[in-house]
């Protein structure tokens, strides 16, 4: 075999004296001038580096989160209660549910508290734009005041908003022993190098993994519910904007991710079958 970065030789004749194996040997008696071999535009190499090989998650759809190892996630949104203002009697009756909501689950779960400095800006246009249609002069001095206070306030601290999940998982290869396997070398896996991000999953093993998914987050908004606590699943346009916002914590700030429903791009797609007869692939006519 050749190496890498020289052409093969066409046909079985060995090089001249003098001749490069980069040229191509033209027949005896031939007065043809060699051709030049073509040009061929370098590949860049992929980079071991960058950040796509260090994600752990492969791929987002139907609501779940299909990691590179094969398992699949779900994400559970939680509202928080003020256990503060309860009652000593409604306190012990919210733990004892909580206990039993515990206990009641077969698989494992990730409870996230993620504390976000929240953008007031928008908040401040809103305020100004509802002071210039004031009359009042009294309510817009009132007004006046207010939107300095906040504007000095947002300048001076980070203004912070917990938003409390619920991460379900479901390991096709069964729960007890993925737990027990993931905690051996946690952090190795955490850092290792991923040659690539693509995950093959059969039909059934995807099928299964939806039924257990819908499942497990019924099992768990209904175990919260009776603990006081509204919750709802993720949906996959959600657990894009969630991961975007956790790995890019201070972009996701200035530049949030915007809305695909609106967005309108041409495309062009690979039609069914064979090309028609007289269409050349990957060249010109």
């Amino acid at each position: 075999m050749p190496p890498n970065n020289q052409f093969p030789f066409q046909g079985s004749a060995a090089p001249a004296p003098g001749q490069t194996p980069n040229t191509p040997v033209a027949p005896i008696g031939s007065s043809a001038v060699p051709a030049q071999p073509e040009a061929t535009t370098p590949v860049a190499p992929k980079n071991p580096n960058s950040t796509q090989n260090s994600l752990l998650l492969s791929e987002v759809r139907d609501n779940m989160v299909i990691m590179a190892d094969g398992t699949f996630r779900a994400v559970v949104a939680c509202k928080s209660i003020n256990f503060d203002l309860m009652s000593s009697r409604e306190r012990e009756g919210v733990e004892y549910s909580y206990q039993n909501f515990l206990n009641s689950l077969n698989f494992p779960v990730q409870i996230l508290i993620r504390s976000q400095r929240v953008d007031i800006g928008p908040y401040i246009d809103h305020l100004v734009g509802i002071r210039r249609s004031q009359d009042n002069m009294l309510l817009g001095v009132l007004m006046d005041d207010y939107i300095n206070f906040i504007d000095a306030l947002s300048q001076d601290a980070n203004i912070m908003n917990k938003s409390f999940f619920i991460a379900i998982p479901y390991y096709p290869q069964g729960d007890v022993a993925s737990v027990v396997e993931q905690g051996k070398g946690f952090f190795s896996k955490v850092f290792a190098k991923q040659k690539n991000n693509i995950t093959k999953i059969d039909t059934a093993t995807y099928e299964k993994a939806k039924t257990e998914i819908k499942n497990r987050v019924d099992n768990v908004t209904a175990g919260l519910f009776q603990v006081g606590v509204q919750a709802v699943q993720l949906n996959t346009k959600e657990l894009g904007e969630l991961y975007y916002n956790v790995y890019n914590p201070d972009t996701a700030v200035r530049e949030p991710l915007g809305n695909f429903d609106s967005v309108t791009a041409t495309y062009i797609k690979k039609g069914d079958g064979p090309a028609p007869a007289g269409v050349a692939t990957g060249g010109s006519l």
